[in-house]
């Protein structure tokens, strides 16, 4: 007999294997995402397959096998790894005999759970809701068995009397309200254009110690946790570089494999400010074994918010972690292309201060010419 486990519900994993190479990774960060919500893990289930089941995802076999441990364990929710679709959700639920939710749910619940600012709120409504707007085949009865339950913190309470219709009304006006916030912080960034400061966007895998890193270099006293997504609002500070002056420095939310499209949609006004960064620090978790995939996650989301073509420096972090020196590393140009620090300890940071005003003031100058330039090739405009 288990005990109930006081201020989160006892849940299942269930991650399947299609032969992915990050299999394991993905499974570790289930874990931590599943604990990170305040859950209970009373067990997992793997499995290998070719390819999902039409209707049960994991098939017959393996979904006897998890109602078997539901049943022993009397676990309030099971856990997929993966994506589900509403049909797959609901003939688990009826197998099970259960709460089912998948990953992009789970990490919803996580959103909804840490967003401080008003505008992080509103997105991650924006973000449940398109979730949910998807499951309404079932009809709202199935929310309110579920009520207030992981996955469903939020909007799901607040929409149990609504429908279809009432939902899109509040999708639209959600969407009316952040583009007026968004519409605000383009006017102050065009005011900060016009002041020529430079801009510098943290950006990296969730749980790399980009706000670790943030308040090492700025004493700001950003909230900064062992956790994935421990931060979830956009903080600026200022930053003063030798020879360079004030910067204005952005920590933003961390990325992760398989980051919700609804979620990448709803933070996207936020994550305009990176688009628009003079460079991007991408923070490096050092001593991840599976640092190269989350390299690869964090480019890919960059490219669907616009920001690939931003000058990036890479910035390994966690060296306190893996006994490497702190450096430096340049291209066969000579051009900087790495630093290798620990936001935790102190180590680097002196280097990454210099790296910031070699690049920035490069950058300065080179953006000071081409405008020099242009100017002095403009075409004369006579009058008669």
């Amino acid at each position: 007999m288990f005990d109930r486990h006081q201020g989160g519900e006892r849940v299942i994993l269930v991650a399947l294997d299609f032969g992915t190479p990050d299999f394991a990774e993905s499974v570790a960060e289930l874990r931590l995402l599943a604990t990170g919500a305040g859950l209970e893990i009373l067990g997992e289930v793997q499995g290998k397959r070719s390819r999902p089941d039409a209707a049960l995802f994991a098939g017959s076999g393996k979904a006897d096998e998890i109602a078997a441990l539901v049943a022993a364990t009397e676990a309030d929710v099971v856990i997929f790894n993966h994506e589900l679709s509403p049909a797959q959700e609901r003939n688990l639920e009826r197998r099970l005999q259960c709460r089912v939710i998948d990953r992009t749910s789970l990490i919803l619940d996580i959103f909804a759970s840490r967003a401080q600012s008003a505008e992080g709120k509103l997105q991650v409504e924006l973000a449940q809701l398109q979730h949910l707007s998807t499951r309404l085949v079932r009809g709202w009865t199935h929310l309110e068995r579920q009520r207030g339950g992981v996955g469903m913190r939020g909007p799901g309470e607040k929409q149990l009397e609504t429908d279809r219709r009432l939902l899109g009304v509040r999708v639209k006006a959600l969407r009316e309200r952040l583009a007026r916030l968004g519409k605000q912080r383009r006017t102050q960034r065009r005011s900060r254009d016009r002041q020529q400061v430079l801009s510098v966007a943290l950006v990296g895998y969730t749980n790399a110690g980009k706000s670790t890193l943030f308040n090492a270099l700025t004493r700001a006293g950003a909230y900064a946790a062992d956790q994935l997504f421990a931060t979830l609002d956009t903080t600026t500070r200022k930053l003063y570089l030798p020879g360079l002056g004030e910067i204005v420095l952005s920590d933003t939310v961390g990325f992760i494999t398989r980051l919700p499209h609804d979620l990448v949609a709803a933070f996207r006004a936020t994550l305009e400010a990176t688009a628009e960064a003079d460079l991007l620090l991408h923070v490096i978790d050092a001593s991840s074994p599976g640092r190269e995939r989350q390299i690869e996650a964090v480019e890919k989301v960059l490219g669907e918010i616009g920001a690939d073509s931003v000058p990036q420096l890479r910035v390994y972090n966690k060296l306190d972690l893996t006994g490497v020196a702190p450096g430096v590393g340049r291209d066969e140009y000579g051009k900087l292309q790495s630093v290798y620090v620990s936001a935790q300890t102190g180590a680097g940071l002196e280097l990454l201060r210099e790296a910031l005003s070699e690049i920035l003031g490069a950058n300065r100058v080179q953006n000071e010419t081409v405008a020099h330039d242009e100017t002095a090739f403009s075409p004369m405009v006579h009058t008669a």
